[in-house]
């Protein structure tokens, strides 16, 4: 047979190696079981044996997929970044040959793999956009046709196809990994009645005004400071921004700092490592990394302990950071907005909240009116709460002018979630046929109390504040339930936090 003669036949069994691991690769549901097979047509065809294809995983190259290795094989068969004729090829982003691995000490065979026809290795960088994924090794055995040139030629060229696949395989886990993650993130908030009620309803002029300040920041990317008391709707904010936002069709995170224990917010935002603490059982991703391409809300910011504050900062000025017990730097792009019910100003005078991480979060303010504040959108609010309370639980009910001044009279100190659950109670325990002046009285011992606002003298009691009357009507609340915050919550309407707010804001 002719030289030439010989060259077209491995250039047509060169052709029947590229076609049949295109077909291969390409039609996989099992990528390792089709890299395998492909594999197998390298020792077939070209007669290149101990095959393996190492993935590159912080620096450290680990078998993905061989032909010829036992399960103990490919578990040692580990090479670090530069290390033997593997890691060097991975390392220099060049082809690596040892010409005879009987007597070149770059050949470390960790494997074990070299018989008496192994003639030579040969180890092949697989890249993507100047970006090493992994190496193609292979031994030439007395058998193979080809000469090194012919066999890094046909590697090169293979290799370029395992490392498309196998980065598109890490690219369709990693977002399947990440949708996975926000569907539980969603069902542990539709889990804890979590209640968003759609768009924020009022048309007061001070909500007029929180509207035209949504419209002018909502497509841009700084960073936002809510600030109201606790129930105005601080999330609705948020979630209004968001959704007007650039990042709509991106993770909406939330998190409510006041409700995670110091030692636990630290997880919460960043993540853990797998035993960076005893219940730490495996890698966990945290609210920032969730929210990536997204929006970060942090509700009660006021609440982070001085340790998550320095960690905070870094993440708004850096946009990385790294995970509890773990070393790993980690790139987030992430739109925060904050809110909170608490002074912060005096906060930082008294030296509980870091003056620069105020700064940082405090670049777009918004100030969320009380419910008492807000006039007429307190009679918008009642029917709409009403209407989908009549909904929920099949029941019709209709307040009466009378009640309904007595709802408008009210100060509402917990605004407007205290309002939901009021409404709540009225559809549940009101009359069907109408819910008058007396019934409101009944139903809500909470406006029973003389202390509180009459409705022909509205905020005249004697001249006392708003403040002197909440603190007052709290008092005889906890009086009136034998001293239990708990059961004193429930009479004024209110939820248990709002209430352990209320009381250390009094000094009760």
């Amino acid at each position: 047979m002719s030289i030439d003669s010989c060259a077209e036949c491995i250039r047509g069994e060169e052709l029947d190696v590229l076609y049949q691991t295109a077909l291969l690769i390409s039609n996989h549901q099992n990528l390792e079981k089709s890299l395998e097979k492909s594999l197998i047509v390298l020792k077939k065809i070209l007669h290149l044996d101990n095959c393996a294809i190492f993935t590159l995983e912080e620096e450290i190259l680990t078998i993905f997929a061989s032909f010829n290795y036992n399960k103990q094989q490919k578990f040692i068969t580990k090479y670090k970044l530069g290390e033997g004729a593997t890691g060097l090829a991975a390392k220099t982003k060049e082809p690596i040959v040892v010409e005879n691995v009987h007597n070149d000490m770059i050949f470390l065979n960790k494997s074990g793999h070299r018989s008496k026809n192994t003639i030579s290795y040969i180890a092949v960088p697989m890249i993507i956009e100047d970006t090493v994924v992994g190496v193609v090794g292979v031994n030439i055995t007395r058998f193979t046709e080809m000469d090194f040139e012919e066999t890094i030629r046909i590697l090169t060229i293979v290799s370029s196809l395992y490392a498309q696949s196998i980065s598109s395989n890490k690219m369709m886990k990693k977002e399947y990994e990440r949708i996975e993650e926000l569907k539980q993130y969603y069902k542990m908030e539709w889990d804890a009645k979590v209640h968003n009620f759609g768009d924020i309803i009022g048309d007061s002029p001070k909500m007029k005004q929180v509207y035209n300040v949504i419209e002018r920041i909502s497509q841009s990317n700084v960073t936002i400071l809510v600030r109201g008391e606790t129930g105005t709707g601080k999330e609705l904010i948020a979630a209004a921004i968001h959704k007007r936002s650039r990042r709509a069709d991106e993770p909406f995170i939330k998190l409510n700092c006041a409700a995670i224990s110091d030692t636990l917010i630290e997880s919460e935002l960043f993540g853990h490592e797998k035993g960076a603490f005893t219940d730490a059982k495996e890698m966990r991703k945290g609210r920032f990394e969730l929210a990536d391409k997204g929006t970060l809300f942090l509700d009660e910011i006021g609440d982070i302990s001085p340790s998550a504050q320095v960690k905070l900062l870094r993440v708004l000025q850096e946009r990385e950071f790294e995970r509890v017990g773990g070393t790993k730097t980690v790139k987030v792009n992430v739109r925060l907005i904050a809110a909170t019910n608490r002074n912060l100003e005096q906060m930082v005078k008294d030296g509980e909240f870091r003056e620069d991480l105020y700064y940082r979060l405090n670049v777009i303010p918004i100030d969320l009116p009380p419910l008492r504040e807000r006039g007429e959108d307190i009679t918008l609010l009642v029917n709409f709460f009403l209407e989908r309370s009549i909904k929920n639980h099949k029941k019709r009910v209709k307040i009466t002018d009378e009640a309904m001044e007595k709802l408008v009279s009210y100060p509402w100190p917990g605004n407007v979630r205290e309002l939901e659950n009021t409404i709540e109670r009225v559809v549940l325990m009101g009359d069907e046929n109408g819910i008058t002046a007396t019934d409101m009285q009944l139903l809500l011992p909470a406006l029973k109390s003389d202390i509180l606002i009459d409705v022909c003298r509205p905020l005249s009691l004697d001249n006392r504040t708003l403040e002197e009357l909440e603190k007052e009507a709290i008092i005889n609340a906890i009086e009136r339930c034998d001293g239990s915050s708990n059961e004193a919550a429930k009479v004024l309407g209110i939820t248990v936090r709002q209430i352990r707010y209320k009381l250390e804001k009094y000094g009760i």
